[in-house]
């Protein structure tokens, strides 16, 4: 026999998004308040006055092929503590310098363009502030340019000057070789002019260089200048209070969407059908909207009173049916039930006598009763029983704290009122048990308040002499099928039974051992007779007395129909052991 298992998704999705879309006043309400937050932080907390300035800056080494790389390096540059303490003291300011590099920034905007943004407490100090750090910043980019000038000169007059050593040395090895006439060697003097030839063309080359090094970079000193002077910003108190309100928004939704996936969880309560029907054991019969609220409640309430008459005339065409009086228990709905016990009272009313057994903690169908004046008449747990021809409908609540022993005094059999995402999972199955332990059959479930996007089904295919729609066979074909399921559930134990005995003993056929043919024992003598009174020997009191056989428990019945079955052994041999015992036993 094979049997397939499902296994349970570790977080079911479905679930999950119906748990996020019914706990949608949680993220609404944490989103609005976000949105209020945001836009009482802008009111608040203005934001401080802010100076801008652009500053353009050229580079020696600039090429079209850059990246950003020496923008990103001048960026770095300002948000020194140099460029900070020179801005300082010449503003005149004691501030440290750490304290002032957090209220500037800098940006590049391209790559020889840069923005200076200053915030202080007043809008002057923001516009001297940026003033004095664009002056510095552009001070210390042509001071940086210059020295790398002077540094580059003064490698090549160094240069220079090894050359010259050298050439005075290649002069005086010409005259030394031309002061020896006709010995001079001619190829040597050759080289020798050749060598001082190059060096003086080096020696030029070096002058040249030199004297544009030492010049610097004029390009540089002349380029990098500020190009649109300090200002400050106007201050934009609606586009400051709409951000501001857009984070908060956003922040506000998120943290509500977060916060409702882990409760929905951690917390297992079931609200899809299937998950409310499997828990319980139970069909789902109907589904009520819950009590609508704030202005809703101004164009739902008739529709919500039509769906409820419309259930409580589906219960009672079942309860007309059967003669057991069958209650309604509350999880997470008692005004519901209530409301639901009155219309199946008014309905059952109509055809006879019917009153309504109030065993709510808050006696909440004898408020609604007063409520709305109605003429059917409540009870409560101690009153009398009812008449034989009243119909009694019992309202009772199955939360936590429910004396269970009493619910069987409601009604034979009961409908559940259950509220999605009431109750765990934990107690649902709680009160199926409890409901088996009393031998309280649940007809159905009438869901309260569901997910109106639920398509899941809430229909168990078991249970059909307590389900609705078992009632609406006749009662021979009920017992059919009951009877048919048990002679089902007979032979597949009458199948498990044999392979059980196929693999523990071969099926062979058991044969009482045959056993020898005893002769029949010889009469014994005759007892002599008993003394007379009085008369007693001592010897006659230590005769042995006389010895019964044992009574032998019968055998115990085996399990098997075949053991039962077998006939005894007859005839000859059978009598003979029959004439044997009754001798033993005389």
């Amino acid at each position: 026999m094979s049997t397939s298992t499902e296994t349970a998704p570790l977080v079911d999705l479905q679930r999950l998004f119906v748990a996020i879309r019914r706990r949608k006043r949680l993220w609404l309400a944490t989103a609005l308040l976000g949105l209020i937050a945001g836009a009482a932080v802008a009111v608040v907390l203005p934001a401080p006055p802010t100076a801008v300035t652009k500053v353009i800056v050229v580079h020696q080494d600039d090429s079209p092929t850059d990246s950003g790389t020496l923008m990103r390096t001048d960026v770095a540059v300002l948000s020194t503590t140099k460029i900070a303490e020179g801005a300082l003291k010449k503003l005149g300011s004691t501030e440290p310098a750490e304290e002032f590099m957090k209220n500037y920034a800098g940006l590049g905007l391209t790559n020889n363009v840069m923005q200076i943004t200053v915030k202080a407490k007043t809008t002057e100090e923001a516009v001297a502030q940026a003033q004095a750090l664009a002056e510095v910043f552009i001070a210390d980019h042509v001071q940086r340019s210059q020295a790398a000038a002077a540094a580059q000169s003064k490698a090549i007059l160094d240069q220079r000057k090894n050359a010259q050593d050298e050439l005075a040395k290649v002069d005086q090895q010409i005259a030394d070789e031309t002061g020896k006439g006709r010995n001079a060697n001619a190829s040597t003097l050759e080289g020798l002019y050749g060598r001082r030839a190059a060096l003086a063309s080096q020696i030029s080359d070096f002058d040249s260089r030199a004297q544009q090094a030492g010049i610097g970079s004029p390009q540089v000193a002349a380029g990098t200048q500020i190009v649109d002077a300090p200002r400050a910003l106007p201050k934009a108190f609606l586009k400051t209070t709409a951000t501001n309100a857009g984070i908060g928004f956003a922040l506000g939704l998120a943290m509500g969407l977060a916060f409702a996936a882990i409760g929905a969880v951690s917390r297992d309560r079931p609200v899809l059908r299937r998950e409310i029907s499997t828990h319980l054991g139970a069909s789902v019969l109907a589904q009520l909207p819950s009590k609508p609220r704030g202005p809703a409640r101004l164009w739902r309430r008739s529709r919500a009173v039509s769906e409820r008459k419309r259930v409580a005339t589906t219960l009672v065409r079942a309860i007309k049916k059967d003669k057991p009086q069958v209650s309604l228990l509350e999880l997470g709905a008692p005004k519901v039930a209530a409301a639901l016990a009155l219309d199946i009272a008014e309905e059952l009313g109509t055809d006879g006598k019917a009153s309504i057994l109030d065993d709510l903690p808050n006696e909440d169908v004898r408020k609604l009763v007063t409520e709305t004046k109605s003429e059917v008449a409540v009870v409560g747990a101690g009153d009398p029983a009812a008449e034989p021809d009243e119909r009694r409908v019992g309202v009772g609540t199955v939360s936590p704290g429910t004396a269970w022993t009493d619910l069987e005094h409601l009604g034979k059999e009961t409908v559940l009122v259950v509220k999605a995402g009431h109750a765990n999972t934990l107690w649902l199955h709680t009160v199926a048990r409890q409901l088996a332990d009393q031998q309280i059959p649940i007809v159905g479930v009438v869901l309260v308040d569901p997910d109106p996007r639920d398509k899941s089904d809430g229909t168990l295919w078991d249970g059909l002499h307590t389900a609705l729609r078992g009632r609406a066979k006749s009662a021979p074909a009920v017992h059919r099928v009951s009877v048919v399921e048990h002679e089902d559930r007979i032979d597949e134990l009458a199948a498990r039974i044999a392979e059980r005995v196929a693999v523990v003993e071969p099926p062979t056929r058991r044969i009482a051992p045959v056993r020898p043919v005893v002769p029949p024992a010889p009469a014994k003598p005759p007892a002599p007779p008993l003394p007379e009174p009085g008369k007693v020997s001592v010897d006659h009191l230590d005769a042995p007395t006389k010895k019964f056989a044992p009574v032998k428990p019968p055998k115990r019945p085996t399990p098997f129909k075949r053991d039962h079955g077998e006939p005894t052994h007859k005839g000859e041999l059978n009598a003979e052991l029959e004439s044997e015992k009754s001798a033993e036993v005389s």
